[in-house]
């Protein structure tokens, strides 16, 4: 038996947050039952959107709703919903919708314009909306994806020739398996036939570049080839598509023999990313109107940062190389004061002070360990600073190079190609045109409708890997600036090893300070700065 909610009490025990079904209008069940989860007594919050939808309310009518709805886990509950269906029906009245408006009602639950309730049933069954172009990314959820270590191990020598290789650890799948730069190689290769329309960062080079061995070691170079391929990996590992993709698990996982074979197998059965992407043929649809605009500012403001941070990078190198070279003349400093002092020579009779002399010059050998200590303390310094601050500026680096180089692949490749396949066609149509004109065979005729057919079938694909290249474009720029807060953690660590080095050194120089007193006691003493 249906009873209507008539009395002010009832409308208190909702308020309140109980719930009498008796007492709740026919109506309000039925648009319950027909919007619920089948799984759950709760109202996804979508539903409930599109629910709002229906009422022809404007915008701000509907916010103001929704504020006052309780919703939880992206869910109502039924006591939730029912205040909500009152608020639409008041405000459908011309109310203004509040808490408070129900709170003073004495009439029944006033009954909403919603359409009958066997079509809501729709609502519940309509797929959710996706927003595929936007990438949902902090830079906190993309350096927690993975974190890979790249160490060097001793090196292998051969029969005829010896080789670099390199421990590769991951975080995320917790194990190690060893590569050599040629196995980088070819990952990068197949990884770029994957994903030609993303930002593939580029591999440190093989071999020292000519005229390079004169201005650095072959360690150094050793060195700064990890480093590269430490941050080449790290990037890879963490990109949103990259990192779920079989390619990077087999490269950071696979522990056989043969990882070159395994990853070219790999591409082979899947293909590059055109030919797997679910919305790949769609991507047109989503891309907004001004895209190459869009595409255009973004291009140049990354640009500018690009030069910005390339600066920032060489000034942090220098410092870091300062840093080293204070640690050698620190070293070299101490090194002199101790053959200064470990001179034994007899001074000639003329010389004053003969005995003070003696005393000071023993005094100086024990001075070398001193400046030893500062020199390990700014080595240290340099090595935070390389570690720390130069390794993730060149990391972004790496990052906005491979952007650049992105741009340059959609222009020079996709587009150039899809300009040569319009004009190849324009040519084809002129012949055809000419054929007709000027009767020829029919075989020829018949083959040259052939290859346009297949040129415009060629060209429509073209056309549908252009719009998937910048549907990637608009994406890879979005990570692009995802990643610019790294500036926040670079800052960080610039100014943590700069208080490090000189809160470290300062401790040295004021233990030091002390026994220079001791050493030019009396008038020759340090004296207070003026």
């Amino acid at each position: 038996m249906e009873v209507l909610l008539g009395s002010h009490d009832s409308l208190r025990e909702i308020m309140a947050g109980e719930i009498n079904e008796g007492s709740v209008p026919a109506y309000y069940r039925e648009v319950y039952e027909a919007i619920r989860c089948r799984t759950d007594e709760r109202v996804q919050s979508e539903v409930f959107q599109r629910l709002l939808q229906r009422t022809d309310l404007s915008k701000a009518v509907l916010n103001q709703i929704a504020e006052h709805v309780d919703s939880t886990d992206g869910f109502l509950s039924k006591l939730s919903l029912y205040k909500a269906l009152a608020l639409i029906a008041l405000a459908q009245q011309g109310k203004q919708p509040s808490p408070k408006l129900l709170e003073n009602c004495i009439q029944e639950l006033p009954k909403p314009q919603l359409g009958e309730p066997r079509e809501l049933s729709a609502l519940r069954m309509q797929p959710a909306q996706e927003d595929v172009l936007t990438m949902s990314e902090t830079l906190d959820k993309l350096l927690a994806r993975d974190t890979v270590q790249v160490e060097l191990i001793p090196e292998k020598k051969g029969l005829f020739l010896k080789h670099v290789e390199y421990q590769v650890t991951s975080k995320r799948y917790k194990i190690s398996v060893y590569r050599r730069y040629s196995d980088f190689d070819v990952f990068h290769e197949v990884l770029l036939q994957r994903f030609s329309y993303r930002v593939v960062p580029a591999m440190p080079p093989k071999r020292m570049l000519k005229g390079v061995l004169t201005s650095i070691s072959e360690r150094d170079f050793i060195e700064g080839r990890r480093r590269g391929l430490g941050r080449f990996i790290n990037l890879v590992a963490r990109h949103p598509f990259f990192s779920e993709d079989e390619l990077v698990k087999t490269f950071l996982t696979f522990s056989g023999s043969d990882v070159q074979t395994k990853l070219r197998d790999a591409y082979k059965k899947t293909g590059d990313e055109f030919m797997t992407n679910r919305v790949a043929t769609l991507a047109k649809e989503y891309l907004p109107a001004d895209i190459q605009a869009q595409f255009s500012t973004s291009r140049e403001i990354i640009r500018n940062i690009h030069n910005s941070f390339q600066k920032l990078r060489d000034r942090a190198e220098k410092m870091a190389e300062r840093s080293k070279e204070n640690a050698t003349d620190l070293l070299m400093f101490g090194r002199e004061l101790s053959t200064l002092g470990s001179d034994a020579s007899t001074l000639p009779s003329l010389a004053p002070s003969q005995g003070t002399w003696g005393t000071l010059r023993q005094s100086l050998k024990s001075l070398s360990m001193e400046f030893a200590v500062l020199s390990d303390k700014a080595t240290q310094q340099g090595r935070r600073e390389e570690d720390d601050v130069v390794e993730k500026l060149n990391l972004f680096l790496d990052l906005l190079q491979s952007y650049r180089d992105l741009c340059e692949r959609h222009e020079k490749g996709v587009l150039h190609e899809h300009q040569r396949a319009l004009h190849k066609y324009s040519v084809m149509k002129r012949q055809m045109m000419s054929a007709t004109v000027q009767p020829k065979e029919q075989a020829s005729v018949e083959q040259l409708e052939s290859r346009i057919v297949q040129q415009e079938n060629a060209i429509q694909t073209m056309e549908l890997r252009n719009y998937f290249s910048l549907f990637c474009l608009h994406q890879e720029t979005q990570l692009i600036f995802t990643y610019l807060p790294i500036t926040s953690h670079i800052l960080a660590a610039f100014v943590n090893s700069q208080v490090q080095g000189h809160r470290e050194m300062g401790e040295v120089w004021n233990e030091l300070q002390p026994k220079f007193s001791c050493l030019f006691a009396g008038d020759n003493g340090l004296k207070p700065p003026i």
